[in-house]
């Protein structure tokens, strides 16, 4: 029986071979990261260009990106994504809800429209947070002379 004792606690005791860690899948932006992204995208918009888009932080397929609006887009649906967004910097206005007029599709992911009728206006500052649920209308307008979101899209489950 001895001998058995003895193997069993040489088994617990020996060292665990080293396992190489798990690469870290998280996507991170310091601060620091999120405010150099956005002078280089001011810097790097032309004349006239009003908006501009930039992946900041990925994990596979899903992407939060960074938004710089300098003039109004058109309104949009996004017919199978919710889109989560926070202001960052800038000012502006989100028309939401309501109806779409003039829909014509973009791209499979896109549907926009010359207007929105009867939907809810509400004012947009730093720090503001957003969620639309896929199939709403919405509409950024812009004041202050830039808008910049931090913001993803969310696949309908």
């Amino acid at each position: 029986m001895k001998p058995l004792l003895l193997i069993a606690a040489l088994a617990v005791a020996a060292p665990v071979a080293a396992q190489a860690p798990a690469a870290d899948p998280t996507g991170f932006a310091s601060a620091a990261d999120v405010k150099t992204a956005v002078a280089k995208m001011a810097a790097g918009m032309k004349p006239g260009q009003g908006f501009a888009y930039a992946p900041l932080v990925r994990d596979g397929a899903t992407v939060a990106a960074l938004e710089y609006w300098k003039g109004p887009g058109k309104p949009a649906v996004h017919p199978d994504d919710a889109e989560y967004a926070i202001v960052i910097a800038g000012a502006g206005t989100l028309i939401s809800g309501g109806r779409m007029v003039d829909p014509h599709t973009t791209r499979a992911d896109l549907v926009e429209g010359s207007r929105i009728e009867g939907g809810t206006t509400r004012p947009l500052g730093v720090g503001d947070v957003m969620l639309i649920p896929a199939g709403t209308p919405h509409y950024f307008g812009i004041t202050g002379g830039k808008l910049v979101l931090l913001g993803m899209k969310l696949p309908r489950k």
